[in-house]
């Protein structure tokens, strides 16, 4: 086959697939109309987020057989018009899931310890060991929504802290020994934590709202390494201020464009992510949850075992 690659990946990619015979071609500059002039030449096209697959691009590549995105979701891509032309479409969830797992876990260890703020203080010659008690994992019971790889993988890092880990998920029997699966209303009534492992959807769109919020029985902690949109952050400002919610360790943003590749500039910064920003018990990193030198080459190797499969 003849492979586009429009966005840089491990070298073992390329690598791999011309020495099963594939042609790969790479274009990590064009614009997307420059690709779009040429795409029809391409069997396969190879890419992670750095413009979105629509209609159009899709009419214009008539002979592609297969799109493979270097990441765990396809929301880049016009999925339902894409299937509706025969296109097999390729994701690596496998790749990055123990990144992901192991990171979620970070996050809440550092929420619950203080660690921002306790090393920001030593740092300034302060030595507050009171003010900075934290909380232990043990005993606890973290919900997460969203059951699939990264969900399982957050689970699994979770035993051995003796907690408890409740699921939900819309597909059913999706629980396993890592986690029993819940409906909503019980994961919203028990949890401490709630860790999101959701793809963007219409369905998960501005879930985590005032309304999805108040529904929790107890003031909780917010992990999201999943997609910045699933959360209205000035719904989740005003929980932090409020106490509603007790931290949250944030991976990605509402703010974030289409290519997870920039946010903002000082000049557009919005005022609830100022605060953010600027708040002691907000963890932030820049979508980096899956970015590890070990998830780079897991995600190119699944992505190669995928398209050899075909």
């Amino acid at each position: 086959m003849k492979i586009l690659h429009i966005d840089s990946n491990h070298e073992l990619m390329i690598e791999q697939l011309a020495t099963a015979g594939h042609i790969n071609h790479e274009d990590y500059s064009s614009s997307k109309e420059d690709i779009e002039a040429k795409i029809d030449e391409y069997d396969g096209v190879v890419i992670r987020s750095r413009f979105k697959i629509d209609k159009q691009f899709i009419d214009k590549a008539s002979n592609l057989k297969f799109i493979a995105r270097v990441g765990a979701g396809l929301e880049s891509i016009d999925i339902p018009y894409a299937e509706s032309k025969g296109i097999h479409l390729i994701a690596a969830p496998e790749g990055n899931r123990n990144a992901v797992g192991e990171h979620a876990l970070g996050m809440l260890l550092m929420l619950f310890n203080k660690l921002k703020l306790a090393d920001a203080e030593v740092r300034a010659g302060q030595w507050n060991r009171e003010k900075n008690r934290g909380l232990e994992l043990e005993g606890k019971t973290v919900g997460l929504i969203g059951y699939g790889n990264m969900g399982n993988a957050f689970a699994k890092k979770l035993q051995g802290f003796d907690c408890e880990v409740l699921c939900y998920d819309i597909r059913p029997g999706l629980g396993n020994a890592n986690a029993r699966q819940v409906s909503l209303e019980e994961l919203q009534e028990k949890s401490d934590v709630l860790s999101l492992h959701t793809p963007w959807t219409p369905q998960t769109d501005k879930m985590v709202n005032t309304r999805f919020i108040s529904g929790f029985k107890k003031p909780f902690w917010l992990i999201n390494t999943a997609r910045g949109k699933s959360v209205v952050t000035a719904d989740l400002v005003e929980a932090l201020k409020s106490g509603k919610i007790k931290g949250a360790g944030l991976d990605v943003l509402e703010y974030e464009k289409l290519s997870f590749e920039n946010l903002f500039t000082a000049e557009d910064m919005p005022e609830p992510l100022h605060y953010l920003i600027n708040a002691d018990q907000v963890v932030l990193t820049p979508h980096i949850a899956g970015w590890t030198v070990e998830s780079k080459i897991k995600l190119s190797q699944t992505i190669v075992d995928k398209i050899l499969k075909l």
